[in-house]
């Protein structure tokens, strides 16, 4: 039994060591001078089409080709080859980079193009609808965001509110935008109307004349 053991043992080692050989010695086999100088013609042209951009090839198309290249050991007979690998992976690099760096510029402006169309489609609201939608308001949480919006108007929180009592030249004591928005929080009615309004070179409002109605 032993002795049978020790045999089947011999003969898988030897098995294995043809096998082994076998594959050594297919993996290094060596290029006929005929097919070496073909690669190296190959690579050649490739590598400058691509390096000189007289290739239709995408980068990716590109980089694949140089890497089939670079398969094939060039170090020893041909090192200028090597060098060649290197420029035409560092371009290809640097055009991938380029490229996805425009793509992205696009893309944003692409979504800021989009986002100005949506807000040019946008319905607008008036400063009168806003007085309106403040002082119906079904609660302070509602009324408090619409004021947020309706300020977005002025030019500033305390841009100027005038008051006009009447028609004979009597005003009310000056008061600003968000202190008027919220007087009319409190007050839960509209009792103006919009006399006059000033705009800065952004189209915000600087100063708000009402009359009281």
């Amino acid at each position: 039994m032993l002795k049978h053991l020790k045999s089947t043992i011999i003969i898988a080692m030897i098995a294995l060591v043809t096998i082994c050989g076998a594959t050594s010695c297919k993996s290094s086999k060596k290029l006929s001078k005929k097919e070496y100088k073909a690669r190296v013609e190959a690579a050649t042209k490739d590598l400058n089409a691509i390096l000189n951009d007289e290739t239709e090839w995408t980068l990716e198309e590109q980089q694949a080709r140089v890497e089939e290249i670079r398969q094939t050991d060039f170090s020893k007979k041909n090192p200028e080859i090597v060098e060649m690998i290197e420029r035409a992976e560092a371009k290809i690099a640097r055009e991938m980079a380029e490229r996805d760096r425009l793509a992205e510029e696009q893309r944003i402006a692409e979504e800021q193009r989009l986002r100005e169309i949506e807000e040019q489609n946008k319905p607008k609201t008036s400063l009168a609808d806003y007085f309106t939608m403040i002082a119906s308001a079904k609660d302070a949480a509602t009324a408090n965001s619409t004021i947020n919006e309706a300020l977005k108007l002025f030019e500033s929180p305390d841009a100027v509110v005038l008051i006009r009592l009447n028609n004979y030249g009597d005003y009310d004591r000056p008061t600003t935008a968000v202190d008027y928005l919220n007087y009319l929080k409190d007050q839960k009615k509209v009792n103006v109307g919009i006399d006059n309004i000033k705009y800065n070179e952004e189209n915000k409002i600087t100063e708000l004349e009402l009359i009281k109605k």
